[in-house]
């Protein structure tokens, strides 16, 4: 997998940075930045092509998922990053995932699969079309959803399921509404006083 790892300060947090459909894993360097200077960065290009564009998985349509694919795919990305761990000497729970859409979508995923493992996210427009059938323990995570109004890909209905998925699973969440499927100021700002509650 493409990737940029980028030591900050030895031991603190690691952002693991997954973009939306179409970017690469440059997109979302200046908000890690912006989120906290001093948190290390995992950023991670998705190996799906979809019309030319970088994705994480495929999908059959707008909001219809391969999902044997995101299955298979996620956990390739999980075992990556745990491989990287390993390799910069951090551990799985120092990370928080920071996606956007598609990036959201399979963080989303990874964290379903392993609650053990990936407790913290901070996902801006994320989608998850399906309904949990069993209960995860996410009594230990810490989730920052950013959320939009009016948002064409994205209906509201399936916005407030995202946030279902982790409250009924016991998971502390904070949400934010913002205009349409972006990562405007106002959530990059809500993100930062998440950051540093």
């Amino acid at each position: 997998m493409e990737y940029i790892y980028k030591e900050n300060q030895k031991g603190a947090p690691v952002f693991v940075l997954l973009h939306g459909t179409g970017g690469t894993e440059n997109d979302l360097l200046p908000l890690a930045q912006v989120m906290e200077p001093n948190y290390n960065v995992l950023s991670v290009r998705g190996e799906v092509k979809e019309n030319g564009m970088n994705r994480y998985f495929r999908r059959l349509g707008e909001g219809n998922y391969d999902w044997d694919d995101l299955e298979k795919r996620s956990e390739d990305l999980a075992n990556f990053i745990e491989g990287k761990a390993a390799e910069y000497e951090f551990s799985t729970n120092d990370v928080i995932f920071v996606g956007f859409s598609n990036g959201s979508n399979i963080a989303i995923h990874m964290m379903l699969n392993h609650p053990d493992k990936f407790k913290k996210a901070m996902l801006f427009a994320p989608l998850y079309p399906k309904n949990i059938e069993t209960k995860i323990d996410f009594s230990q995570a810490e989730v920052f959803l950013s959320l939009g109004k009016g948002d064409s890909i994205v209906p509201e209905t399936e916005s407030e399921h995202v946030i279902d998925i982790f409250k009924n699973n016991n998971a502390d969440v904070t949400s934010i509404w913002v205009n349409g499927h972006s990562l405007p100021g106002e959530a990059v700002e809500a993100g930062q006083q998440w950051i540093n509650r």
